[in-house]
């Protein structure tokens, strides 16, 4: 008998655990321990599950599915939740037989507080990836991708391009600053590395200059604007401006959705590299 166990985008399965734990043992499995087991992480995904349940008592194992942990560079709970619900809609493109889990770890991103142009938030989101590596590396632990993730501002000045920028002292003063807040992914598999990148949403220019000429950190930032505390771990800025139409972790599942686009859409990569090459 073969139950096909879909798990939803919720990841609510107390009810169906519960379900063939009855199944299990009225078939006269001796055991559910191990059946149980595979589901003992909220940051564990699971596209197929096939469970054997046999008419007449056996004491076959459960087949072992595959296992790929996805490491990121945080232990902050929007982070987290973003690359798991990320996952949910790549996962079976990526690894359908696998079994997914995902681990935090704090690392240093290597740039300011909070980054302040493109490049930085690149260089913060890669940098965070590459001190997992390391990590990994120092502890012997096996981790199959590495995800850093990095929030921040670019600067625009509109109508301006990048190179007369320095000759315009005056710009800001003359109103043509835009600043825009932005979540950046970096994923790597230890051998190559892909960026993805939120949207943008134009932060208020006396939020811009408490972050870009006080030095104030974007979230405390925040906190003083919005009249809260704490917001970073919740709906994050991009919650505030955008009143949560749009959360933090929306953001960062866009970019991680993007960043891992290479690797679980590498047929359509791989034929556009081929192509290009001909060219």
């Amino acid at each position: 008998m073969l139950f096909y166990l879909d798990m939803q985008r919720d990841m609510s399965i107390l009810t169906t655990i519960g379900s063939c734990q009855i199944c299990a043992l009225k078939s006269g499995a001796s055991s559910f321990e191990d059946f149980s087991d595979q589901f003992s992480s909220a940051s564990r995904i699971h596209n197929e599950i096939f469970v054997q349940l046999p008419l007449e008592s056996s004491r076959r194992p459960f087949p072992r599915m595959n296992k790929i942990t996805i490491a990121v560079g945080s232990k902050r709970g929007p982070k987290l939740n973003a690359v798991t619900e990320a996952l949910q809609s790549f996962s079976a493109a990526l690894a359908p037989d696998a079994q997914f889990e995902v681990v935090g770890a704090e690392v240093e991103s290597g740039v300011g507080h909070t980054p302040a142009s493109r490049d930085e938030l690149m260089r913060g989101a890669r940098q965070r990836a590459e001190a997992l590596m390391e990590k990994a590396r120092q502890n012997g632990v096996s981790w199959q991708y590495f995800v850093g993730l990095e929030g921040g501002v670019d600067v625009v000045y509109e109508g301006v391009s990048a190179e007369e920028v320095p000759r315009h002292s005056g710009l800001q003063q003359n109103g043509h600053r835009r600043v825009f807040l932005e979540s950046w992914a970096y994923v790597s598999d230890g051998v190559r590395g892909h960026y993805g990148c939120s949207g943008s949403i134009e932060i208020p220019e006396a939020l811009a200059h408490e972050v870009l000429e006080n030095g104030v950190e974007l979230a405390a930032a925040i906190d003083r604007f919005a009249g809260a505390v704490g917001i970073r771990d919740a709906q994050g800025a991009w919650g505030v401006l955008s009143s949560n139409c749009i959360t933090r972790q929306e953001a960062f599942r866009v970019a991680v959705l993007a960043a891992f686009a290479p690797f679980y859409n590498k047929k359509m990569y791989r034929n556009a590299a081929a192509a290009g090459s001909q060219a």
